[in-house]
């Protein structure tokens, strides 16, 4: 046809763009599944996966925008990067095929619980435990203005909360390709609102906290209590936002004293 455009069809989603398994251990009995804070990425759980003993295979989600998937533009809405990480799950059914902890920091904690909701509305295996770090429940969630703000507003933010390193204040270029990832997750972040009836969670919750984290107010954390209809529990680590830095021993041995109680144990789908 003479003058017509001729669309290009959709990239196909890799699936396998959004997991990283530095330590591959087929011989796992357990997974743990990692979902990083917003502006963070699947490498700040990279050194877990070779602290962790060979009976847990680490896996950690990558987003768009950011390392290897730099190119690609990040995703400013929640609810479609749960749906592209489900999508992939689904596709890779081997991630799902042990028990295994999801794992979220700060905002990759709504992402994790926003999973377990999307994993069971399609029927997939469940986690047999929830650890949710650094947030507020979801009863608690405070919407933000801040992905609507200036550039400066923004670093402001990222070093403040601790998570990221202070020598690239000064680096602009690298500052230049940070900042829309930040965008795109405090947007996703800021303007996620939680389904008012959703149902709660089969799964115990676990709620890691830093005892100076100024982010969170008195009882935001114990607000995920509401959200599982099994056991729920707090634990506090010295520290602030970005207490698990530090604290990554500490945090690791949490983490298997979870996966001592739940071996050899799958849930059932609610």
């Amino acid at each position: 046809m003479s003058g017509a455009v001729l669309a290009r069809p959709a990239a196909v989603d890799d699936p396998a763009r959004w997991f990283r398994t530095w330590q591959p251990r087929p011989q796992a009995r357990q997974r743990l599944i990692c979902l990083a804070h917003a502006g963070g990425a699947a490498s700040f759980y990279r050194s877990w996966g070779a602290a962790l003993p060979p009976s847990v295979e680490l896996v950690a989600v990558q987003y768009p925008g950011r390392e290897e998937r730099i190119a690609e533009t990040p995703l400013g809405n929640l609810a479609d990067l749960v749906e592209r990480i489900a999508g992939g799950l689904e596709r890779l059914p081997h991630l799902l095929d042990r028990p295994y902890i999801l794992f979220g920091h700060s905002m990759g904690a709504v992402v994790a619980h926003e999973l377990y909701l999307a994993l069971r509305r399609r029927g997939r295996p469940l986690p047999a435990h929830l650890v949710v770090s650094a947030c507020e429940g979801p009863a608690r969630h405070r919407p933000g203005l801040l992905h609507a703000g200036p550039d400066e507003a923004l670093k402001r933010e990222m070093f403040k909360l601790g998570g990221t390193n202070a020598a690239l204040a000064g680096m602009t270029e690298l500052l230049d390709l940070v900042l829309p990832v930040m965008r795109g997750d405090y947007r996703a972040i800021e303007t996620h609102v939680p389904a008012p009836d959703r149902a709660p969670i089969a799964a115990p919750i676990t709620a890691f906290t830093g005892l100076a984290d100024t982010e969170l107010a008195p009882g935001d954390a114990q607000a995920w209590a509401g959200e599982t209809s099994a056991a729920f529990e707090q634990q506090a680590f010295p520290g602030g936002h970005f207490y698990l830095i530090e604290q990554r021993d500490a945090v690791l041995a949490a983490l298997l004293r979870r996966f001592g109680a739940l071996d050899g144990h799958w849930p059932s789908l609610p």
